[in-house]
């Protein structure tokens, strides 16, 4: 059966999946077709159309096509608590109560345009809604590979309604334990919070997240925020999670936090340095996220978890890596996986497995995110060739060893490699890299080349033949979804790549994974005695990441950076 799950019901982060006969054939995300960065208030077009032409597969051929966005029946308990919640703005708690699926409605219509465009048949191609944490909840627990029964998160800003999924995997079946709906939201709560840190709901998560190391989480308490006693949860809305006329305003933008916290905390953070009181707000607000989400899995997932040790993860609140190691940390927890575009455009895959597995599917094990869109030596040649650039190249006959000595000369390089990364993070493929042990290379890729705030962490991907000895743990972490703590003998060694609390959100390369990056960074290991490389991704400061050969001639000769290599062709300043 070949199914085409599309995402982007929530107006954020669409992509697009082909899933045939159980096996995950390609996915990738459409703000890296149209680079507009998460593709806001878009459907997936180009990258269905990318995914469709990829795999040979002709609309027509499609029997699927999963959404994961489904209808809220009235007597479900959804749209009642939004309803509650919202009783101060009776235009929304009214809406929810007798108009609840119009955005249900809307998508549909939207959808249908688009799969015209595609020339899918709507006759012959059935369109699959599917409930959108149940999405989530797929993605991670299908793909995790896991046999045993497993407990399976799901946790973002909001699907349908519902804003967090608590529940357990058992012979390829996904039963719920506990749903918490709009607008008691842990993801609501830390993203209100991001805009009031100054950054972009959405977008700045992980900037908190970063910060939140920088300062003191008892210096203020913020408990009145958000409670989750006895397996309930409850965001205050007189402070976050505000709508209508309790939302606070300035300069013509509407935030989802009110005036009483600026009367409480002060005015919002402004600016892109660290500074006081914010870096301990951004440290509390941190704790506060871990120390209610860790109750609410005790309470829910406890004896699952005490039973058979697995854990899967998904939704948007499950890229905060520092969580996870709290995770990852708790006493029964065997292994965690964190499905890796567990944002929302993780959920074309959750919605498509999901589906699949209902039809009777095997879903294989996700082995790698390498999905993208992949090009050879002679598009990489003919990009350079049409640039307004005019770029001199030449054509590499050991690209690895000059690749290891531009870095070892202290240079950062851009390395674009294979098929793109599905996700939010670069994997080795679509890479700014640099050499670790090189003082002063974090700076300089931050300020020079990314253009972003000064103080952010770089991470490190790392062979795995040194990995336990690095990060203390055994652990999985082939996708930068997990932090972990620097063994003291380490920090001395690659102190570009730890951050201020001592740890590193780390990629444990394999050769199996990923051979040529891995052949890279041995490489490299050779000349500095370090099997570690630093890498982030390759686009700059409010873009994608890059997708094409031009894409990444635009971003190069839009920044300081002096190499790139694309396959095998090397591009000099």
């Amino acid at each position: 059966m070949n199914i085409l799950g599309l995402s982007g019901a929530v107006s954020h982060d669409c992509s697009a999946a082909l899933l045939s006969n159980g096996r995950l054939l390609n996915a990738a995300e459409e703000e890296r077709f149209i680079r507009d960065k998460h593709a806001k208030n878009r459907l997936p077009l180009e990258a269905a159309r990318w995914c469709l032409q990829d795999a040979g597969i002709s609309a027509r051929d499609l029997d699927v096509v999963a959404f994961p966005y489904a209808p809220v029946g009235l007597l479900e308990p959804a749209r009642w608590h939004y309803a509650r919640g919202y009783w101060y703005a009776p235009d929304r708690a009214l809406d929810a109560i007798l108009n609840g699926n119009r955005r249900y409605r809307r998508n549909m219509r939207a959808l249908r345009q688009l799969l015209q465009e595609l020339g899918v048949s709507l006759e012959r191609t059935k369109i699959v809604p599917v409930l959108h944490h149940l999405a989530h909840a797929s993605s991670a627990y299908h793909f995790s590979g896991f046999t045993e029964k497993t407990a399976i998160i799901g946790i973002d800003g909001k699907g349908e309604y519902a804003t967090t999924f608590f529940g357990y995997g058992e012979n390829g079946k996904i039963h719920r334990i506990k749903e918490f709906y709009d607008p008691d939201s842990l993801g609501g709560f830390y993203g209100a919070m991001t805009q009031y840190l100054g950054f972009e709901m959405l977008d700045g998560e992980f900037k908190v997240m970063g910060m939140a190391p920088y300062g003191d989480p008892k210096r203020y308490d913020l408990a009145r925020l958000i409670t989750s006693k006895n397996g309930n949860l409850n965001i205050n809305t007189q402070y976050l999670n505000t709508v209508g006329l309790r939302r606070y305003k300035q300069n013509d933008e509407s935030y989802f936090f009110s005036k009483k916290l600026i009367d409480w905390l002060g005015p919002k953070r402004e600016g892109d340095e660290i500074d006081e009181p914010y870096i301990h707000y951004a440290a509390s607000v941190q704790q506060l996220l871990e120390e209610n989400v860790l109750h609410l899995i005790e309470y829910y997932l406890g004896d699952i978890i005490r039973e058979t040790g697995r854990v899967c993860f998904a939704g948007g609140v499950a890229l905060n890596v520092k969580l996870n190691q709290k995770i990852i940390a708790l006493p029964h927890v065997q292994e965690l996986f964190v499905q890796p575009a567990a944002n929302d455009a993780g959920t074309a895959i959750g919605a498509a497995s999901f589906v699949a597995n209902e039809q009777g599917e095997q879903i294989e094990k996700l082995a790698h995110v390498y999905l993208g869109p992949q090009f050879d030596n002679d598009a990489c040649i003919e990009a350079c060739t049409l640039h307004a650039a005019k770029p001199k190249w030449r054509l590499l006959q050991n690209t690895i060893e000059e690749a290891a000595t531009i870095l070892h000369a202290g240079h950062p390089l851009a390395w674009f490699q294979g098929r793109m990364e599905f996700g939010p993070r670069a994997l080795g493929n679509r890479s700014i890299l640099g050499d670790p042990t090189c003082s002063g290379i974090a700076d300089r890729i931050n300020t020079q080349i990314k253009y972003r705030e000064r103080w952010r962490p770089f991470c490190p991907s790392i062979l795995d033949t040194v990995a336990s000895e690095i990060l203390q743990s055994d652990h999985p972490a082939p996708y930068m979804t997990f932090t972990f703590n620097v063994s003291e003998t380490w920090k001395k060694r690659i102190p570009e790549v730890v951050h201020e609390d001592g740890s590193v959100r780390a990629q444990v390369v394999t050769r199996e994974s990923n051979p040529r990056y891995y052949e890279l960074i041995k490489a490299l290991g050779a000349k500095n005695g370090c099997p570690v490389i630093l890498n982030t991704s390759l686009n700059r400061r409010g873009e994608p990441m890059v997708c094409s050969p031009t894409d990444a001639l635009n971003m190069f000769f839009g920044s300081d950076l002096q190499y790139l290599i694309m396959e095998d062709v090397l591009i000099e300043k």
